[in-house]
């Protein structure tokens, strides 16, 4: 199985202010993110983990952080990634054929010119829903950052079986719009 997710932003304290996330403690954000990723994700999947999986100057090491999460994670680096890579597999942008759709994987959508391909990214968080939803069949992306997606890795099975239908989608617990 495939999975995507963005912006873990783990150890980052004023995430949780500047994305309002329903935590108490940096500990309880850690602690949920962690365990809905290993809830859902077994040993043999990937995750292609769209950028930004901790931040803070005293943020553990990714090797730290990677070893308490289930699959294989391939990372696209985030603007908040660089100076700690640990020697992690990890690339810029990743281009991913699936069931006949072409998807742009890339951390910032502002990054990307207009094409006919698909963009999955991270990095706008929830604090654009209208021009960044979940998902926008109109503009042909989706944002997989935690708020959008319960703090849970989501399938690209689940992404595929609905992006044709939908023009746009806010959050992974609110109701689509269809065409």
């Amino acid at each position: 199985m495939i999975y995507l997710i963005s912006d873990l932003h783990l150890d980052h304290k004023n995430i949780m202010r500047y994305c309002d996330r329903p935590f108490s403690s940096v500990e309880e954000m850690n602690r949920t993110i962690i365990d809905n990723w290993n809830e859902v994700v077994e040993e043999d999947d990937f995750v292609y983990l769209v950028g930004d999986l901790a931040f803070g100057r005293r943020r553990s090491k990714m090797r730290y952080w990677l070893k308490k999460l289930n699959g294989n994670v391939i990372l696209i680096l985030g603007n908040h990634d660089k100076g700690y890579l640990d020697s992690i597999v990890h690339a810029d942008k990743c281009v991913l054929f699936y069931k006949g759709k072409k998807f742009l994987l890339i951390h910032d959508p502002k990054m990307v010119n207009s094409g006919d391909d698909w963009v999955i990214h991270g990095h706008e968080h929830n604090n654009k829903p209208e021009k960044y939803p979940f998902m926008n069949g109109k503009n042909r992306t989706i944002n997989v950052s935690v708020e959008l997606i319960n703090y849970t890795p989501i399938s690209l099975d689940f992404l595929v079986d609905r992006m044709e239908d939908v023009v746009y989608w806010k959050a992974i617990d609110k109701e689509p719009v269809f065409r």
